[in-house]
């Protein structure tokens, strides 16, 4: 059985720092590239940044570039999301998503697809940044 696990979420001030771990199992990580996303209160899902199966290469969505690192460990079936210098509008649920396609998986980030179609989705961790 395939099952994505995050954690890691809570409460933050304006300008703090969380760490979110997406734990794997039923799957090997060293074939599938993994991704972060988020769905704020009454706004559609988003893309955050994912990296690809084993090479190294990574997307981050703009408004998160240069504050928020996403890496992995696959020998312990985990993909981290180090998310610094947090404000208030990115209060959300963060769900992390694995699939076979790097093509896919980049494409739903930058929202050139539904993320829909992407194999595998945990069931999130909220994050809420606020005074």
């Amino acid at each position: 059985q395939v099952q994505l696990v995050e954690s890691g979420g809570g409460l933050v001030q304006p300008g703090g720092s969380l760490n979110l771990s997406c734990v794997a199992s039923g799957i090997d990580l060293d074939y599938y590239a993994m991704g972060w996303f988020r769905q704020a209160p009454g706004k559609e899902r988003e893309g955050v940044a994912c990296a690809s199966a084993s090479d190294g290469t990574t997307f981050y969505k703009s408004r998160v570039k240069g504050r928020f690192t996403i890496s992995r460990d696959n020998a312990k079936h985990t993909v981290y999301l180090h998310m610094t210098n947090l404000r208030p509008e990115e209060t959300a649920v963060y769900y992390c998503a694995a699939d076979r396609s790097w093509w896919e998986m980049r494409a739903s980030v930058r929202g050139e697809q539904s993320s829909q179609t992407l194999g595998t989705w945990g069931q999130g961790t909220p994050v809420t940044v606020s005074a």
